[in-house]
């Protein structure tokens, strides 16, 4: 077998994308009841998360979260609504103010965030750490090379 793969390689290779999905589908459902818990959605905590260390506009946000500008902007005016972040004035760009949290919005992101860590402590408490540390060292080897094959693809357009 050329580079050592069996027959099999592909298949579980299939079946490990099926596992990963099922898993982040999983992982998004408990993300969204733990959000639930203070009120909040996935979504909202995300972006309440992404703006706690510093104000930023909402494409900035957009970008490090890696979805839309127009969603963003929908959670940062529902979260604006609701008291969990307001809008400031952009000292470099007029047109474009700054997303900052709230008093109210920082205190129910550290709600959340400390649901979220109890409910990581469970998790720890049945899986063993080493497989835990396994599995990341695993998926981070997985992610640099889906990237590293994606800039070749791109490369070649």
């Amino acid at each position: 077998m050329p580079g050592g793969l069996s027959d099999a390689a592909p298949d579980e290779m299939a079946l490990l994308v099926a596992d990963v999905f099922e898993a982040a589908g999983a992982l998004r459902r408990l993300g969204e009841r733990t959000a639930q818990t203070e009120g909040l959605t996935q979504a909202r905590w995300q972006v309440l998360s992404v703006i706690s260390e510093e104000a930023l506009t909402v494409p900035q946000a957009a970008r490090r979260l890696g979805v839309s500008r127009q969603n963003v902007q929908r959670v940062a005016n529902d979260l604006v609504e609701l008291g969990h972040a307001s809008y400031t004035d952009n000292p470099d760009h007029k047109g474009s103010p700054l997303l900052a949290l709230t008093p109210g919005g920082r205190n129910v992101l550290a709600k959340v965030t400390e649901r979220a860590a109890e409910r990581h402590r469970t998790l720890v408490r049945a899986l063993p750490e080493r497989e835990i540390a396994a599995a990341r060292g695993f998926l981070r080897r997985l992610l640099t090379e889906l990237d590293r094959q994606e800039q070749g693809e791109e490369g070649k357009r």
